[in-house]
């Protein structure tokens, strides 16, 4: 079995995020969720919160762990030693974009594979964006979120 890495900005992990997590490490050795600190994106949570809220939903999959990183993916695949990036995919929209980057990544690191995952079809509508706008709403986001974050996320938009 081979060791992935499941790459994004969490800001914040959601439902369809947490499914990919799970189907993936059924099938990976190892799973390591990699937060983007991405300096030109204004962040609702911080690098260290999302990280933590990823180790929480995380907890019970003992193949998996969670880290960020700055820079290109591609680079910081090859430095943790993985051979699949997983992609998590909820509409035609999300596949032009992500084919587009792994075309780029396999250029720069052919050894470095791309596997698309499309997510539950009962989350192929929920975003990070959709949940921060909700939440700001006051609205609720219980059945968005995973259990384990929800008073966090409720309390950032109090």
């Amino acid at each position: 079995m081979a060791k992935a890495i499941y790459p994004g900005s969490f800001d914040p992990v959601t439902k369809g995020h947490l499914d990919i997590i799970i189907r993936s490490s059924k099938i990976m050795e190892h799973l390591t969720v990699a937060v983007l600190e991405n300096p030109r994106k204004v962040a609702t949570f911080d690098i260290k919160k999302r990280v933590e809220m990823l180790k929480l939903v995380t907890e019970p999959y003992p193949n998996v762990d969670v880290d960020y990183y700055e820079g290109l993916l591609i680079d910081y695949a090859q430095q943790r030693k993985v051979d699949i990036i997983i992609k998590g995919l909820r509409a035609i929209s999300d596949f032009e974009f992500e084919f587009q980057m792994a075309l780029v990544n396999q250029k720069l690191r052919p050894e470095i594979e791309t596997l698309f995952m499309m997510t539950n079809s009962k989350y192929s509508y929920l975003s990070s964006s959709i949940v921060k706008e909700i939440a700001a709403l006051k609205g609720d986001i219980r059945s968005l979120v995973p259990t384990e974050v929800y008073e966090i996320i409720l309390d950032r938009f109090s």
